[in-house]
């Protein structure tokens, strides 16, 4: 196997880990945006390229022809996504190509008032980067029709981990307990990000996904529990009426819905890692403790 993933980030580095767990023989290539990140993977047995969006990436382009599993894991712009606007044509010659996944988010669906929703509910987004992932998903479709590639589409939920979990925002002092009646999310482990991605990559899975915890739960109800952990006294109960926010941090309140991840369970046959956020935050926990 030979990856290549737009976009070595948070999750694809976790699925990068799963991939070389998982098979001795997968060469691991990918972009990062900046060449201090493309060195520090370089260190790390990465075949790393600088690519930051805005124009090709110098070097990454014979890596990419070589590529039977590719992973995006870029945002979209106003023009498109990025690896197709800047590389399409090395994409196209990757004559060994088996294999396409793409990142989207379960912000494409919209808000359902709290209620369950799976892969067959309606996309109603809600904000601009939200409706650019549904027009993205639709090219990497069509893309990966016409060259006649499965193609996961993994819609993900909050992502949490090692590093960036409500321990780190208590340690810092930006954990806020925002109260909004009725409002729940879903979230997902990074470890979990990592295994399916992996899992998939072996299956060549095909079609779109959820990838979210089993229990959607409220925002403080996080905060409370962490802070109860690492008995330390959790912020305040502040409403979201009156919560000092940017545009951004409150237009993911305007989501509210449960997301149901029986789908991908049921494809690749397997049970979360980290299936509440109770069970991930006590990993995390365990982790950091000296």
């Amino acid at each position: 196997m030979n990856a290549f993933f737009f976009g070595l980030g948070f999750s694809s580095r976790a699925a990068l880990t799963q991939l070389r767990i998982g098979s001795r023989t997968v060469n691991v290539s990918g972009s990062v945006r900046t060449k201090d990140k493309a060195d520090l993977l370089t260190g790390q047995g990465v075949d790393a390229h600088v690519f930051d969006g805005s124009a090709p990436g110098a070097t990454l382009g014979p890596s990419l022809r070589r590529a039977s599993h590719v992973v995006f894991s870029i945002a979209p712009g106003a023009d498109g996504d990025p690896a197709l606007v800047h590389h399409r044509a090395d994409l196209d010659a990757a004559e060994s190509l088996e294999w396409l996944c793409y990142y989207s988010t379960v912000g494409v669906y919209g808000d359902f008032g709290g209620n369950w929703i799976d892969e067959s509910a309606p996309l109603v987004p809600r904000n601009e980067r939200s409706d650019r992932r549904v027009q993205a998903e639709q090219v990497w479709r069509d893309y990966a029709q016409a060259r006649g590639v499965p193609l996961a589409i993994l819609r993900l939920a909050g992502i949490y981990g090692p590093g960036r979990s409500t321990f780190d925002k208590l340690r810092d002092g930006t954990a806020r307990r925002v109260i909004k009646p009725g409002q729940v999310f879903n979230r997902i482990h990074v470890a979990d990000i990592g295994r399916v991605t992996a899992l998939a990559a072996q299956a060549r899975l095909d079609g779109t996904f959820n990838l979210a915890d089993d229990e959607p739960a409220p925002p403080q109800d996080l905060v409370a529990h962490a802070a109860a952990m690492a008995s330390v006294e959790p912020p305040p109960e502040i409403l979201f009426a009156t919560a000092d926010m940017t545009p951004m941090q409150r237009s993911f309140y305007a989501d509210n819905k449960r997301v149901s991840n029986a789908a991908i369970k049921q494809a690749l046959d397997i049970e979360l890692l980290y299936p509440t956020y109770r069970e991930g935050l006590a990993a995390i926990y365990e982790s950091e403790k000296p």
